[in-house]
C-alpha cells in the first residue's frame, strides 16, 4: 500500500529541508569568501601558491600551466602579475629575505670574532634551510640563473668579504696580494658556507637525517672554519708580508 505523501506543514519535512539548505550554503560558503577577497589578500594567496608550486615542479612551464597549478585563471593572474618574471621577482623577494643586522654584526668588533660569527651563521641558517629556501633555490640554479646570481651577489658583497676582512684582523694575517690568492680566500668561506647549504639538500632534496640541534652543529662548524682557516691563510702569505692591524 503506498505511503501517505508529507504535508507542506509536517515539522519534520522542514527540519529535514532546513538540514539540506543548510549544508549546501556550507557548500558554497568558501567558494563565496574566496571569489569577496580584498586584492592584497588574493593577491598574497597567489604568492603562496606559487612558492608551493615552483618549490615542487621548478620554473619551467607556461603561464597556464602555473595558473592551473595554483588554483586561479589566467588573465586573474596577469592581473595581479603582468608577466611570468614579475610573479618569478615577489616569489624572490618573499622567500631570500635579507637582514641587515648580518652586515652590522659581522663588523662589530666590540664582540669577539667566534661569537658573532656564530651568532650570524645560527640566524642564517634557520632563514635558509627550510623547504621553499632550498628547493626553490635548487631549481632556480637550474632554470633561472638570474635569482642565484642576485642572492649570491650580495652575499659575496656583503657576507664573504666582511668575514674574511675581519679574521684577518683577528687573526693578524695580511690581505692577499694576488688574484689567485684572493681566489683561494674565497674557496674557504665558501667551504662553510656550503657545508650550511648541505644541510638543506640532505634535508629537503635527498630526504636524508640531518643534526637534531642546528645551533650546536653550527657552533662546531664556526669551531672548523676558525681552526683551519687562519693557519692556511698563513701559510699562503709571502714572507715579509705586512701584517693587518686591528683598528682602536
Amino acid at each position: 500500500m503506498p505511503k501517505p505523501k508529507r504535508s507542506a506543514n509536517n515539522p519534520k519535512g522542514q527540519v529535514a529541508e532546513g538540514v539540506a539548505h543548510a549544508s549546501r550554503d556550507l557548500a558554497v560558503a568558501p567558494v563565496t569568501a574566496a571569489r569577496r577577497m580584498l586584492p592584497e589578500d588574493r593577491e598574497q594567496q597567489i604568492v603562496e601558491k606559487a612558492i608551493e608550486h615552483f618549490a615542487i615542479h621548478g620554473f619551467s612551464g607556461s603561464t597556464r600551466e602555473l595558473a592551473k597549478q595554483i588554483g586561479v585563471t589566467q588573465p586573474l593572474l596577469y592581473r595581479y602579475f603582468p608577466s611570468k618574471e614579475a610573479l618569478i621577482d615577489r616569489v624572490y623577494n618573499e622567500i631570500y629575505r635579507w637582514d641587515s643586522q648580518w652586515e652590522s654584526l659581522i663588523a662589530d668588533r666590540s664582540i669577539p670574532l667566534q661569537e658573532r660569527l656564530c651568532t650570524l651563521y645560527k640566524a642564517y641558517s634557520h632563514v635558509i634551510l627550510q623547504r621553499e629556501w632550498i628547493r626553490t633555490f635548487i631549481f632556480a640554479g637550474l632554470t633561472r640563473e638570474g635569482i642565484n646570481t642576485r642572492y649570491l651577489d650580495k652575499l659575496r658583497e656583503r657576507v664573504f668579504g666582511p668575514v674574511m676582512r675581519e679574521l684577518r684582523v683577528a687573526y693578524d694575517i695580511p690581505s692577499p696580494r694576488t688574484r689567485a690568492a684572493q681566489e683561494a680566500e674565497l674557496e674557504l668561506i665558501w667551504s662553510l658556507h656550503a657545508s650550511i647549504f648541505y644541510i638543506g639538500m640532505r634535508r629537503w632534496v635527498y630526504g636524508l637525517p640531518v643534526p637534531k640541534d642546528l645551533d650546536a652543529h653550527v657552533e662546531r662548524m664556526i669551531d672548523v672554519f676558525l681552526n683551519g682557516t687562519p693557519a692556511v691563510l698563513k701559510k699562503m702569505t709571502p714572507a715579509g708580508a705586512s701584517r693587518v692591524r686591528s683598528a682602536s
